[in-house]
């Protein structure tokens, strides 16, 4: 049986597409770092669709968390990218959420997980960009680390957080990560929130990322 395509899984183009959107739309505050990121998001996601990428559906897995995506679904639904919630909802009965580190702090595991929809290893198969999702439980810390070789953005669909005590990001607001730059985040006590992020990077880097927390150096 021939390995189906993004044609013949309508709902993984839709949200391809207002992925493509929402980097093609949002503002790069006159930054030109953020600026060229989204560019290159946007190119990576205009070369997965006009391929008519592999999509290789893994075995949906739950964590924890997931038990707040509703709350974060419905909530996302009131703000102005409803469109890309409403795509997204399609296919997250397939999705396979993950925790990514194999040192987990304790209690993160029942705050946080993550979801890839594109990437090297799927679901819609892409050697150049990740996109995935990432849940977060009320008042959870997500602990600081880095990404070597990667560029990362996080586009806030639902909720709120705070990266590193610097602004508050709400529905529709980006984050931008140049590589190696360290962050923790913190989400509000009372919501849960779902991000958005894509990466960018050289194969080898978004084939091979290590996922390790940062430790806090000892103190004499």
């Amino acid at each position: 049986m021939e390995t189906p395509r993004l044609k013949d899984q309508p709902d993984w183009h839709y949200l391809l597409k207002e992925c493509y959107e929402l980097y093609r739309f949002l503002d790069s505050g006159g930054s030109s770092m953020i600026r060229s990121h989204q560019r290159g998001v946007r190119e990576a996601i205009s070369r997965v669709l006009a391929r008519n990428a592999e999509i290789r559906l893994p075995t949906p897995t739950d964590k924890p968390v997931t038990k707040h995506l509703k709350r974060c679904l419905d909530e996302g639904k009131l703000e102005k990218h409803a469109s890309v919630i409403r795509s997204f909802e399609s296919i997250h009965d397939h999705l396979d959420w993950e925790y990514g580190y194999e040192k987990m702090p304790r209690g993160l595991d029942n705050k946080y997980a993550f979801a890839q929809i594109c990437g090297p290893s799927g679901p819609v198969i892409s050697p150049e960009v990740i996109l995935g999702v990432v849940l977060f439980a009320p008042n959870c810390v997500y602990p600081a680390h880095s990404h070597d070789g990667i560029t990362e953005s996080y586009i806030c669909l639902s909720g709120s957080v705070s990266e590193n005590h610097q602004g508050v990001y709400a529905p529709g607001s980006m984050i931008f990560n140049p590589p190696a730059h360290t962050h923790r985040i913190t989400v509000s006590k009372q919501e849960p929130a779902l991000l958005l992020y894509a990466w960018i990077g050289g194969l080898e880097k978004l084939s091979d990322q290590k996922m390790v927390f940062s430790r806090k150096k000892k103190t004499s």
